[in-house]
């Protein structure tokens, strides 16, 4: 059982890459609020950068409470990793300059890693829902 579950991690982890798009999920009172994002995932830990104003960031602040989908395809069928936690907006600037310089979008929306308008978040994951794309059957790991 515990190599089962090693090996279904580390299938889910060649899925992701450095940058990719997800669906993310915030929650505003008691409606949640889905959007695309880039998710950035660098040395398996997960960061969004955004807007200080934005309203996902708004969101967090209130509640960190997060889950993102990130959508898998293979030839014509569809599959899904889903992963739930918390997000945490990182005030540390070694880490905020670090994860900007490996960021290509970065310059297009900020001017450098002190911008005021720059806000990095970590998705810190607790569980994951794992639909490989050739399958019906729905994994669930907890992290």
């Amino acid at each position: 059982m515990v190599d089962e579950i090693k090996g279904i991690k580390d299938e889910v982890r060649k899925y992701f890459k450095d940058l990719q798009f997800i669906y993310l999920a915030t929650c505003e009172g008691d409606q949640p609020r889905v959007r695309p994002v880039t998710l950035v995932c660098l040395d398996e830990r997960f960061w969004i950068l955004t807007g200080t104003d934005n309203a996902k960031t708004q969101q967090i602040q209130k509640n960190p409470k997060i889950e993102f989908c990130l959508s898998l395809e293979k030839k014509e069928r569809r599959g899904y990793v889903r992963a739930g936690g918390l997000a945490k907006i990182i005030q540390d600037k070694d880490i905020k300059l670090s994860i900007s310089k490996r960021c290509d979008f970065f310059s297009r929306y900020w001017e450098s890693p002190d911008d005021p308008n720059y806000t990095l978040i970590e998705l810190q994951l607790v569980e994951i829902e794992y639909l490989r794309p050739d399958d019906i059957t729905v994994r669930k790991l907890k992290l």
